[in-house]
């Protein structure tokens, strides 16, 4: 096989809007605190009748629209979360099964934060060994389920949303779209990111994983940009989790991507876990501000002290 491609993108999220302003009403927080030290002004909540399934169909129909595919195409079904409710049926079945995708092989991930980058390595090497044909690859979660809206430190940080890509063989001849991942993991600082308990709710050590991300992240980057034959100077958009606008921006300084476009949808969307990759990307490529064929870094961190990257073709 000659590798794959993202055939298209798409993205949602719910209509409704929490603002810092919003949330100064809810816990001893302000606006010019938020924004001096996670550079969040808003993000989208999305209601009680609203589950991750929902959020993760409407973004993958929007993929598929803008692939020009049906769902009959789609023989491979991959759901980046760590916000299901559910352990079976799991994300991937609920939206085959919403989108009307007929007999599909249906996997969740859960690498939380880093999910997407994970699922979309998976997808790429299930086409490259040709077990699948046409691959949906979704990242999505609901944040707002598993927030404690008691504590200023983490709820001010979270929002809800979905982003999806279709992945499909590359042409003969032409280059792969999906680069080699980079992947990994810090299982001893696995507790500095954490959503568990009952009922599951999130926290972290966020100092810890400040220093971990803007020290031992860069080089890890780089490396991945290496595997697809790249220098960082080269790329033309950096998407990292959209955790915190004070990791963001140093770190893509530091891996040296000085002609590149940095995503930071976080500003306007919060951290939603595994669907802010995607959920940036798209609106990146919604905007025109990243162009068919341009290389774009996807770097995805955080729970389990996980990482994953890999340099892709901008559909």
């Amino acid at each position: 096989m000659n590798g794959s491609r993202i055939a298209a993108v798409g993205h949602y999220q719910p209509a409704k809007v929490l603002t810092n302003e919003d949330l100064a009403g809810m816990v001893d927080t302000s606006d010019e605190w938020i924004k001096s030290r996670v550079g969040i002004r808003t993000r989208h909540i999305a209601g009680p009748d609203e589950p991750v399934d929902e959020l993760a169909g409407h973004a993958a129909a929007k993929a598929l629209a803008a692939a020009g595919m049906t769902p009959g195409d789609i023989d491979l079904v991959l759901v980046a979360t760590s916000t299901a409710v559910d352990r079976s049926p799991n994300m991937a079945a609920r939206v085959a099964h919403r989108l009307g995708i007929p007999s599909p092989a249906a996997m969740d991930v859960n690498v939380v934060c880093a999910g997407f980058t994970h699922a979309l390595a998976t997808a790429d090497h299930a086409v490259r060994a040709g077990a699948a044909t046409r691959a949906l690859v979704i990242g999505a979660d609901k944040m707002s389920d598993v927030a404690d809206w008691t504590d200023r430190t983490t709820c001010v940080l979270v929002g809800d949303g979905a982003g999806a890509a279709v992945v499909e063989a590359a042409a003969p001849g032409d280059e792969p779209g999906i680069g080699p991942v980079l992947w990994g993991s810090v299982p001893e600082m696995g507790n500095a990111v954490r959503i568990e308990g009952t009922p599951s709710r999130f926290a972290q050590e966020g100092q810890s994983v400040y220093r971990w991300a803007t020290t031992r992240l860069p080089a890890i980057a780089r490396q991945a940009c290496e595997r697809a034959g790249l220098t960082p100077e080269e790329l033309a958009g950096v998407v990292l989790h959209q955790a915190n606008l004070r990791i963001i921006e140093p770190l893509a300084q530091k891996i040296g991507a000085v002609n590149a476009v940095v995503a930071r949808d976080v500003v306007d969307s919060g951290n939603t876990s595994a669907a802010s990759i995607p959920l940036a990307l798209s609106k990146l490529v919604e905007r025109g501000e990243i162009g068919t064929g341009d290389p774009v870094l996807l770097f995805g961190f955080g729970g389990n002290l996980s990482y994953a990257g890999q340099v892709v073709r901008c559909p």
